[in-house]
């Protein structure tokens, strides 16, 4: 039997070791906090490996049939903590990370210890999802190359499972022209902010509403000082999109923009590109009557499923023909706001509905 309390004691003190993206130190502290959860949770230790300099947390087999997915890392900055404390009120959950995804995080280690036979089951807790998981791709496909179903315990949506993700698509696009006096020579000048501005109107055309993508323009920086033509700007771009071939459309039409936009005396650098595929429908039909079937057995409502437009690690699984369930933490709202919060209430029949999905899987 598992208790809320105890899952909601071992939730705070993961929320409460903070673990921004970009500080390995602290997501090293949350892997070995994690660690001792395992310990305490499961009887046996996890392991914490070493990819690309971030610390990865690792549990039961290298290559499982089933893997148990998941992030460590937040985006809240350390120090966030006293401006948005823990607490909880009996209801709720709250604080940094607390959604997305420290709690879904508790829940899976704890769902996994009511598994009788847990010897084709592994866990793997990365700590750079938040930013593209670069650090982690290598480990997360060499963990699912014998995998028949991963689990990822990223946020549910009003309590919904996500059956299905947009692919993601990021580009830093870096101009450079030439600086000059804009009030004794501008026309010796090459204004690189003209450059990226032009662009950006451009590519924001370059969506399609029809196959629901989208192309945001979200960052835009450029010049030194209010009296210099701009040499140097850079323009960030957020793609969304259902397929392979609109991530591909649009790639290519984001770098012809880009070129045009540089023109013949500018410098062009283009970074990032097409980041995860799109998680497609069928990759979580194997796994959706499992969970109906669990619902059902435990008299537990079953779960509905969505599509989102967020992408996640289970985009990275999916697209390797592994079959993937994600948004498996439990109920709550507010990734990455300051509203952030997770049900109380939910924390105990979502980990007992995984465990009865895992034992059908034949773990």
């Amino acid at each position: 039997m598992i208790s809320t309390d105890s899952l909601v004691a071992d939730i705070r003190l993961l929320v409460e070791t903070e673990s921004p993206t970009e500080s390995v130190a602290h997501c090293r502290a949350a892997a070995e906090l994690t660690q001792e959860i395992c310990t305490k949770w499961l009887g046996e230790p996890a392991r914490i490996e070493e990819h690309e300099g971030r610390p990865i947390l690792r549990w039961g087999q290298a290559q499982p049939r089933v893997l148990i997915l998941g992030h460590l890392d937040t985006v809240w900055p350390v120090g966030t903590l006293q401006r948005l404390p823990w607490s909880c009120d009996g209801e709720r959950m709250r604080g940094p990370g607390v959604f997305d995804m420290k709690a879904g995080v508790v829940t899976a280690i704890a769902a996994l210890s009511l598994v009788p036979d847990r010897s084709s089951i592994g866990l793997m807790f990365t700590t750079d999802e938040e930013t593209g998981s670069w650090a982690s791709r290598a480990a997360i496909h060499q963990a699912i190359a014998e995998a028949q179903a991963v689990l990822v315990f990223e946020p549910s949506l009003d309590g919904k499972l996500k059956s299905a993700r947009k692919g993601t698509s990021w580009y830093r696009l870096r101009f450079t022209g030439r600086a000059a006096h804009a009030g004794l020579d501008p026309e010796r000048g090459v204004n690189a902010l003209l450059m990226a501005a032009h662009c950006a109107t451009e590519i924001a055309g370059f969506a399609d509403r029809s196959q629901g993508s989208t192309v945001t323009p979200t960052m835009l920086s450029a010049g030194t000082t209010a009296n210099t033509v701009p040499a140097q700007a850079e323009l960030v771009v957020d793609v969304r999109a259902w397929s392979s071939t609109e991530q591909e459309r649009i790639d290519q039409q984001v770098r012809a923009c880009a070129l045009v936009a540089a023109g013949e005396f500018g410098g062009l650098e283009i970074l990032g590109g097409i980041d995860r595929p799109a998680m497609a429908e069928q990759a979580s039909a194997s796994l959706l009557p499992l969970v109906r079937a669990a619902a059902e057995s435990l008299g537990l409502p079953v779960p509905g499923h969505c599509a989102v437009g967020g992408a996640s690690d289970g985009n990275l699984t999916a697209a390797a023909g592994v079959p993937t369930l994600d948004g498996l933490g439990p109920l709550g709202d507010g990734a990455h706001a300051d509203h952030e919060w997770v049900s109380v209430a939910d924390l105990v029949p979502r980990t007992e509905l995984v465990a009865c999905v895992l034992g059908d899987l034949g773990c």
